[in-house]
């Protein structure tokens, strides 16, 4: 495969990662995909095998990659921290000029010290920490937030409610959950932009999103609004 402008997704026979590949595809660049099973090559799309969490396969996926695209995940926090070390160990040998990672909305804010906590709440504290890492990394990031899909997190809390004789309802709780191939595109976008340095970008529904006024976050002054987001208050990625 030629690896002009090569894309490397991790995961990306998942959820959201078979999603995005074709997106990647149609847009002209060469994709690799990373998985612990084997799957067969296609035109401009290679997929290799490996195993992220042990770092087997890692190197040799990393290599020739123009950017590196973090879609995979296990939900547990041992685990996903492994993943994303040795994927950024493998880039920093490699020299990869960005690195992109999706995670989610509340990563950074919802509290995980109790095993009550980690009981309900460990895939937050496991997207934070797969965070933390490529922070820390050196190279050029950029980390899109997303709320809960409608046919993930949603769909299994909503059937597992329908199997009880009386279905509780929250109180306290908001949800704001979005369709996949709608972060999907906006994830290709991001990943086709040009490497900058680094950036925090959110994606919330667009109903929810209208609303949310600027403010100046901790690390990088950002504005949300649906499919735009201004990194540091100066100029749209788009």
């Amino acid at each position: 495969m030629n690896t002009d402008g090569l894309i490397l997704v991790t995961g990306g026979t998942g959820g959201l990662g078979h999603r995005v590949v074709p997106r990647l595809r149609a847009a002209g660049r060469n994709v690799r995909v990373l998985s612990r099973r084997r799957h067969d090559s296609a035109d401009g799309i290679e997929h290799v095998t490996g195993d992220l969490t042990k770092g087997e396969g890692v190197a040799a996926a990393v290599e020739g990659a123009e950017i590196v695209l973090h879609c995979a995940g296990t939900g547990r926090i041992k685990d996903d921290t492994a993943q994303a070390r040795n994927l950024v160990r493998a880039a920093q040998r490699s020299g990869v000029p960005h690195i992109l990672n999706i995670s989610v909305v509340g990563a950074d804010r919802i509290p995980v010290k109790t095993v009550m906590d980690r009981s309900m709440f460990a895939y937050f504290a496991a997207q934070r920490a797969v965070e933390v890492v490529i922070e820390e990394s050196g190279l050029p990031w950029t980390n899109l937030r997303a709320t809960q899909f409608y046919d993930g997190f949603i769909l299994v809390m909503v059937r597992g409610m329908s199997r009880l004789p009386v279905v509780p309802i929250p109180s306290g709780v908001r949800f704001q959950p979005i369709d996949a191939d709608e972060v999907a595109a906006r994830l290709a976008d991001l990943t086709l932009a040009a490497p900058g340095r680094s950036s925090w970008r959110r994606l919330t529904p667009a109903r929810t999103a209208r609303q949310a006024p600027r403010r100046a976050d901790r690390r990088r002054l950002i504005s949300v609004e649906p499919y735009q987001v201004v990194p540091r208050g100066l100029e749209p990625v788009t």
